[in-house]
């Protein structure tokens, strides 16, 4: 059993267009769940979307000045590896915003010619974790994989997408995650990377710092573009707030040589 939670406050200057994603995604076996958006203190209708990849996203349109935002949810057991379809195989081969396997990809290619399947998916996950370095607060929020790469640290994101420019570049189906990850220290919003080998997603974190089996997924797509836990298209705001935490019942070594699916 894992429990999971999250609390966004926010400061607005006029009317706001927003879009959380970070309830548990639809796959998910919910106990129990519960999910809050105020404005000054009043509650606040909200619109539930989901997306192509079955995220749940939740809108808000408001002119309220201060806003808080409050998830819990207790999750049972793990959900099915949810099943690739045709065209996860054209788009997340594709380059993408945050993840340039078409300027990465000469480079790619050259450090691990002859390499395919798991055999490549470990070299690039080696790779990257030997060469970056986390570093809270090194990247900013417009950094793609090349910028990772030259730099030689970043956060979590930045870790996620240079691995899949990486492997998109040596034509392997890989894609972002957003989850919870019970263990992870700091404590945040993670990101990890799927990647498609031999007809289903396997689940790698190049950061090695929580366990996969524990993670619980929120939402899924080509980069942070597509996963991004607040989105915010009118106003100006502050994030005066960001509480995450994510506990598990289980207590699991991980052993990074596994092959993982996440539900």
């Amino acid at each position: 059993m894992r429990k999971i939670e999250s609390a966004i406050d926010l400061e607005l200057d006029g009317e706001a267009d927003l879009v959380f994603s970070i309830a548990a995604h639809t796959l998910a076996n919910l106990e129990s769940e519960s999910f809050t958006i105020t404005g000054d203190g009043e509650p606040l209708d909200v619109i539930e979307s989901i997306d192509r990849s079955e995220c749940r996203l939740h809108r808000v349109t408001t002119s309220a000045k201060h806003i808080e935002m409050r998830y819990s949810a207790t999750v049972q057991d793990r959900a099915q590896p949810n099943e690739p379809e045709e065209l996860d195989l054209i788009q997340f081969r594709r380059p993408s915003r945050y993840a340039e396997s078409d300027l990465l990809g000469p480079t790619a290619r050259s450090m691990f010619r002859g390499k395919q399947g798991f055999e490549l998916v470990d070299a690039v996950v080696d790779w990257v974790s030997r060469n970056i370095s986390y570093v809270p607060g090194s990247s900013a929020p417009t950094d793609g994989a090349r910028d990772t790469f030259l730099k030689r640290q970043g956060v979590c994101r930045d870790f996620a997408h240079l691995t899949i420019a990486f492997l998109r570049a040596n034509d392997l189906p890989a894609r972002l995650v957003s989850v919870y990850a019970p263990g992870l220290v700091p404590m945040d919003f993670h990101a990890v990377v799927e990647v498609l080998v031999d007809g289903a997603w396997y689940v790698v974190d190049s950061t090695h710092l929580a366990p996969r089996r524990l993670m619980q997924r929120i939402a899924s797509g080509r980069d942070a573009a597509d996963t991004a836990f607040l989105s915010n298209t009118i106003a100006n705001l502050r994030l005066s707030k960001l509480h995450v935490d994510a506990t598990s019942s289980e207590l699991i070594l991980e052993d990074w040589t596994e092959r993982v699916q996440l539900g």
